[in-house]
């Protein structure tokens, strides 16, 4: 079955375990083994599945993504903590009607001072101040937001952005307590949403329970969650093939490793759904000699994608450029499109011999070498391309060793810019160009790993922005990507399909197809048993 043919079986096994189920069953502990210890709780401070994952379901949004649509658009949101939404004639500001009788798992009353307090911590204006601050970067046309009375809150845009509310509806989106410091967020969070916050022990596990007075009537079905710290993917496959999880990981989960997973419990349901998580050669571009555009070009010439996909992804993925492929992906080039652009093309023997000779001319060749340390998260998602990359680096005289450090330690260390070369997952929180370009692209955003600053593409994000016309957006949106890669920004290597096995008897989850950090509030999830 080809990509598509995948994508939609996927999203009619999706439409189907939508549909209201009619025995849905109250208790259980959902247990589920993780990859990777995160450095805190406090989703708005982090940029990984193991701190979003787990606390996803302690916290509410304003607005969600439904979590039974797998591919999530402006069409698939629907209310969480406000009830209806509108903007006004000029589309600079966005009000939200919020629920009355919310409250916070403390007891104490959820207002619209908390929506303000969120979004002051974000944009660094509050006293109280975040550790780091990932998504800074998405709110560059947020002026203010005012509690117009306790229950309603105006979000007051500089411009009119259409796509703005997609970036509330996102899982990295949560509205915090504006009377708990941002500090207690980190290890003791208190929340909203349907389960309460019980420990963190790191490198060993992460337990959530029930939150008996939600919000939301006869929600979550669940007692407790209790996720299992397993760095070894198959330690944790025998563990599960042993009975002892219920739901394998959260979609970190390789076709080879599903295979494996299989083999040893042949009962489990198992499903395959794209991913909007690429992976993507980091370059310093402050670092000598890679500030030289010439020697990034010739990195970016020497990437063979397929080879990436048929290796690690057993042959089953995508090459995209900044935006997602379709058809999962709603903003990115087809591909007679995205093979027009510099280093994308299928003749990877033309675009090495190319690269060689960029090489030679900064003065590198088979008798001297250029040496480098290729760092990454130590992370198999991110480990096992590392080592394939070196692995074509040398295709053109560059000789990199492999440095994987602790995923406490990883977005401090690219965040500061304290490497020369690496791979990284882009952790996309929504298939936008929005949340894409500002955050990976933009000058001096904070996940901006390369350092990449370009006047032309900024105006041009901008301008995507704020166009309302679909169509019209995305092809200014194309422009952006063809200016991306001829900059070498980046350049996104493959697009992974990745697994999702659980038990028969665990029910009520749907994957989604291009928005992978926004499906685990689990609330709808039970254990048949």
């Amino acid at each position: 079955m080809g990509h598509f043919g995948r994508f939609v079986a996927f999203g009619l096994l999706a439409a189907i375990s939508a549909a209201p189920a009619l025995a849905q069953k109250a208790g259980g502990v959902l247990r589920i083994p993780f990859v990777t210890s995160p450095a805190s709780m406090s989703i708005h401070e982090e940029s990984t599945i193991a701190a979003l994952g787990p606390m996803m379901g302690v916290f509410n949004n304003l607005i969600m993504f439904d979590q039974h649509v797998p591919q999530n658009s402006l069409s698939s949101i629907v209310p969480d903590l406000a009830e209806s939404w509108s903007y006004s004639e000029d589309g600079k500001s966005l009000t939200f009607k919020l629920r009355q009788g919310v409250k916070w798992h403390d007891g104490k009353p959820f207002t619209a001072k908390d929506v303000k307090c969120t979004w002051e911590l974000i944009a660094g204006t509050a006293p109280d101040k975040l550790r780091v601050n990932p998504r800074k970067s998405w709110y560059r046309n947020l002026e203010s937001v005012s509690a117009d009375n306790d229950y309603q809150a105006t979000f007051n845009l500089k411009r009119p952005q259409p796509s703005f509310i997609a970036l509330l509806a996102s899982g990295w989106s949560p509205i915090y307590p504006c009377h708990v410091p941002a500090r207690d967020v980190r290890l003791k969070p208190i929340g909203t949403g349907p389960f309460k916050f019980v420990e963190f022990k790191p490198n060993e596990s992460i337990k959530v329970v029930k939150n008996t007075e939600y919000w939301k009537k006869d929600r979550p079905y669940l007692d407790a969650i209790e996720y299992t710290f397993i760095a070894n993917p198959s330690t944790a496959i025998l563990a599960f093939a042993a009975g002892n999880f219920d739901r394998f990981a959260q979609g970190i989960l390789s076709l080879p490793l599903m295979k494996e997973l299989k083999n040893h419990a042949p009962h489990a349901e198992c499903v395959t759904v794209p991913w909007n998580i690429p992976r993507q050669l980091i370059v310093n571009r402050d670092k000598p000699p890679f500030d030289n555009a010439e020697l990034r070009r010739a990195m970016a010439l020497t990437l063979d994608r397929k080879a990436f996909i048929d290796i690690i992804s057993d042959g089953d993925g995508s090459i995209g450029g900044a935006m997602m492929p379709p058809p999962a992906g709603a903003w990115g080039m087809p591909r007679e499109v995205l093979y027009t652009l510099p280093g994308y093309g299928p003749d990877v023997q033309k675009n090495r011999a190319e690269a060689r000779e960029i090489m030679k001319k900064r003065g590198y060749g088979p008798d001297k070498r250029l040496p480098v340390t290729v760092t990454t998260r130590n992370v198999s998602a991110y480990r096992d391309p590392s080592v394939l990359l070196i692995d074509q680096l040398k295709e053109i005289y560059i000789d990199g060793t492999l440095k994987a450090i602790d995923t406490t330690q990883w977005y401090p260390t690219v965040m500061r810019k304290d490497y020369a070369v690496g791979l990284t997952v882009s952790e996309n929180g929504l298939d936008d160009p929005d949340q894409q370009f500002y955050e990976n692209f933009a000058c001096g955003a904070e996940r901006n790993y390369t350092g990449y600053c370009s006047k032309e593409v900024d105006e041009l994000v901008d301008k995507q922005s704020m166009e309302a016309d679909n169509d019209k957006r995305k092809r200014l949106v194309w422009e952006i990507e063809r200016k991306l890669a001829e900059d070498g920004a980046r350049p996104a290597i493959f697009y992974p399909t990745s697994a999702a096995c659980w038990q028969p008897y665990f029910k009520g989850h749907t994957m989604m197809v291009n928005g992978n950090y926004n499906g685990w509030r689990l609330e709808d999830a039970w254990l048949d048993r």
